[in-house]
């Protein structure tokens, strides 16, 4: 699957299409390694048909769960309903005006099943990281390379491409579990979230 633009994720949900369910080992390492502080923010980037995003709330976080096929929104809205500590929101976090996110931060962002669709994956993530309160945490949810058929090599990260994601983080905690590796990375260095680019 090699979808970059915005029409082609929007008809990827219309045709009810989804990407693997959250398993309950992601769901025990989000709990074990990212619990929600007292309120605590999150946000889902990329949050698809809003399963994680859903979770997220779940573990007691106020979520705003973005993502840019407004396909993928309306079956979120539909299929959650009844989470009312998630805010969904149509946005293309790569290249829209970031305006509508919350000013004050977040304590936990994700990026799951999304991080190597990114076009510009450095750049998305420093902004990403000027936005962590302090003691916050970004973690991408990603398939291995090693353990992904060569013909969807695209949706899946190798190593090479996961110690570049390291770099300019103090910490990163992995964790592989069925096929996916679950990346902790706190601590942003400073000249890491006081880059800024044009």
């Amino acid at each position: 699957m090699g979808y970059v633009r915005r029409d082609e994720w929007d008809r990827h949900y219309a045709r009810d299409r989804g990407f693997r369910k959250v398993g309950p080992d992601e769901k025990a390492l989000l709990a074990e390694h990212v619990p929600a502080p007292a309120d605590g923010r999150a946000l889902d980037v990329g949050c698809g048909t809003g399963e994680l995003a859903a979770c997220l709330a779940g573990l007691g976080y106020l979520v705003d769960a973005v993502d840019f096929a407004d396909s993928a929104l309306v079956r979120a809205r539909a299929e959650w309903a009844d989470a009312k500590d998630v805010r969904w929101l149509c946005l293309d976090i790569a290249r829209d005006d970031p305006a509508e996110l919350r000013d004050d931060g977040y304590d936990l962002i994700t990026l799951r099943l999304v991080y190597p669709f990114l076009g510009d994956r450095h750049r998305v993530l420093h902004a990403l990281a000027r936005r962590l309160r302090p003691g916050g945490a970004i973690v991408v949810i990603t398939p291995l390379a090693a353990t992904t058929p060569a013909e969807r090599r695209g949706i899946a990260l190798d190593e090479d491409e996961i110690g570049l994601l390291a770099q300019g983080w103090r910490t990163m905690e992995r964790f592989d579990t069925e096929g996916l590796a679950v990346l902790v990375l706190r601590d942003a260095l400073r000249a890491f979230t006081a880059h800024r680019t044009a």
